[in-house]
């Protein structure tokens, strides 16, 4: 598991990229540091949560659930129905955590979703059980 705590940060290059597509938002503390990231991109007309990462420091003040709230605006705003993510299924900060916040496990990947799940595999993320999920978008927050 410690390749899931200590996975490496997107490189600038990438992160980048995201930004100059409007798919990158970062959360800041009160000194303006930053303490969490959420990374999006457009999978099978879906919003895909690439990444969603919290400095340990801050974990358990609603960083995540913020940014993937945001995302949900974004997702909404574009007249997007869901967002999509793949995760570990049993990390208790992955799926379980993903499950609170209104997302469901997919029996069924969408085609777009098999090919990240191949990419993953072949870049060794396969090592503890790893699943696909779903949150519709609603109408109104």
């Amino acid at each position: 598991m410690d390749l899931v705590a200590g996975d490496e940060p997107a490189t600038i290059a990438t992160l980048l990229g995201y930004v100059a597509d409007g798919r990158a938002w970062v959360a800041i503390d009160a000194e303006s540091r930053p303490c969490g990231y959420l990374l999006a991109e457009i999978v099978d007309d879906c919003a895909h949560i690439e990444q969603v990462s919290v400095h340990p420091d801050f974990r358990g003040r609603r960083i995540g659930r913020d940014l993937i709230d945001h995302c949900e605006n974004w997702a909404r705003a574009a007249g997007l129905p869901a967002m999509t993510l793949t995760t570990y299924r049993d990390v208790a900060w992955n799926g379980p955590y993903y499950e609170l916040l209104g997302f469901a496990y997919l029996a069924d990947a969408t085609p777009g979703l098999r090919e990240i799940r191949r990419r993953e595999a072949a870049a060794g993320l396969d090592a503890w059980p790893r699943a696909c999920m779903r949150r519709a978008i609603s109408s109104a927050r």
